[in-house]
């Protein structure tokens, strides 16, 4: 589905279209009285009477060629709220075979900032599909052209395309299937992002190798395709300030190695990159908007396959911090390639904080199902600072337990540790409690276990099922509130 969006600054007068008004929450539709005819508001007036109380939006058809819907803002609603308003109000113009609509915003009568402009961002965010493998795809545009004072500025207009695009890049990157987007293609993919701005270094192999990021290379060395770490720098301001760090777990594909997945829904396996599309979709907002911050993208690019070459549950590694860990299982692989790329970031870069996201384990989703991520970190400012974001853009996070009581679980007797917890229990928390063990020099850090959130089977508030892009607006948030 394609959506267009015109602003246009001219007396609103199109009667014989669909039009969409906004009104208070008891409906009262004074306002209106210069934007439709008398005997059109003589028909709403006395259908509202007998209206549902329980709806936000009400439709109501003036003619065959006619709809007007009229969308109700509480006194105190929040921009999340106008955005679910915004993709409620797009599953009613979709199935609508008239495709142009008009929004006469100076019906506006509540003091809301940018209520347009988060109305608009639901209805775009809602709208996404993929359909680059169908035959028959959706045809569908529609046209929505907005009249009056309260449009959205230039800038904010850029600001929330720059947040769809990056939201709608990570959605694309997800959504690809395992033989199209493998580490090759998807290093590609990113180089080609220096378009927009982006500084691109992508480490091969060979550089790998050299490095010493035998962790990140141990996930991958059973698979055809190369590993890769790729580092995405964005420099919006001019002194040498330290930069913002994200790090993102990109497995293109993940059977489980030697340590093979069950059969059933492993073909959902293709979205084991989610956290590593989410830092790359970031990076690229942020170098559409021109974001006044210096920030640093780094992902881990891998497929863990059960070859001849695979990794073998045994084996003992040596990371690129130096520590060693035993290989119990090579289903836990996720965290092997973090833990390089942790390291290096807080090495390379010394950033402020360093923020890392993957679809690390399945006990999170036995702890908090699709409605929350799983929060880990060393840093309560940095923690809060999450959790105001995730709920002012309705992406939440729910802060989990670390604790040094749980390094035994993970402590080797054969190396330094271990990449799983053999005894059980606690899985979600072991697994960021290895991970913090590669943040060597107390920089602030949180983890975000998004196994719960990238993926949707059914859709939600703001998208229409399968990826799901969480974690662009959320990441923006931290940035736009806090750090610009």
């Amino acid at each position: 589905m394609n959506i267009k969006i015109n602003f246009k600054k001219q007396v609103f007068n199109r009667p014989n279209e669909n039009l969409i008004f906004f009104v208070d929450e008891n409906f009262n539709i004074s306002s209106l009285k210069k934007s439709i005819s008398n005997s059109d508001y003589s028909y709403v007036s006395d259908l509202i009477k007998t209206r549902d109380t329980k709806k936000k939006i009400i439709t109501f058809n003036i003619s065959s060629k006619k709809k007007i819907i009229l969308v109700s803002i509480n006194k105190n609603i929040t921009n999340s709220e106008i955005e679910n308003l915004g993709a409620d109000c797009y599953n009613i113009i979709k199935e609508l075979k008239k495709s142009n609509f008009f929004i006469n915003s100076d019906t506006i009568i509540q003091n809301t900032k940018n209520l347009v402009g988060h109305f608009l961002h639901g209805i775009r965010l809602k709208s996404y599909l993929f359909e680059k493998y169908k035959s028959n795809k959706t045809k569908k545009n529609i046209d929505i052209n907005i009249f009056g004072k309260n449009i959205p500025t230039t800038k904010d207009q850029v600001k929330f395309n720059a947040i769809e695009e990056g939201t709608f890049y990570a959605r694309d990157l997800v959504s690809e299937p395992g033989n199209v987007l493998h580490p090759d293609e998807y290093a590609k993919r990113i180089n080609s992002l220096k378009k927009f701005g982006l500084k691109i270094n992508v480490y091969d192999e060979k550089k790998l190798k050299k490095l010493g990021m035998n962790t990140l290379l141990g996930v991958g060395q059973g698979s055809t395709r190369g590993s890769y770490l790729v580092i995405m720098e964005w420099n919006g301001l001019r002194n040498k300030s330290k930069p913002l760090a994200f790090v993102g777990k990109g497995v293109c594909f993940d059977t489980g190695g030697i340590s093979l997945k069950p059969a059933k829904f492993m073909e959902d396996m293709t979205y084991d990159m989610a956290g590593s599309a989410v830092v790359v979709g970031l990076m690229k907002s942020l170098a559409l908007r021109k974001a006044k911050v210096n920030a640093i993208g780094v992902v881990g690019l891998v497929e863990n396959m059960p070859g001849g070459n695979a990794q073998r549950p045994g084996d003992i590694v040596k990371s690129y911090s130096g520590k060693t860990v035993e290989i119990l299982n090579t289903d836990a692989e996720g965290r092997l390639v973090l833990a390089d790329a942790i390291t290096y970031t807080e090495k390379k870069f010394k950033p402020k904080f360093i923020v890392d996201l993957a679809t690390l384990t399945g006990a999170i989703i036995v702890s908090l199902g699709s409605e929350y991520a799983g929060l880990f970190s060393n840093d309560d400012k940095l923690s809060k600072q999450l959790i105001d974001a995730g709920e002012n853009v309705e992406e939440k996070v729910w802060r989990m337990p670390l604790n040094k009581n749980y390094d035994k679980l993970i402590d080797s007797k054969n190396a330094d540790m271990q990449n799983i917890n053999y005894i059980g229990g606690a899985g979600s928390t072991t697994a960021a409690q290895f991970l913090q063990r590669f943040i060597l020099n107390k920089t602030p850090w949180a983890h975000l276990d998004i196994a719960g959130m990238a993926f949707s089977k059914y859709g939600g508030a703001l998208n229409s099922g399968g990826a799901t892009g969480y974690g662009v607006r959320l990441l923006n948030k931290l940035i736009e509130d806090n750090y610009e």
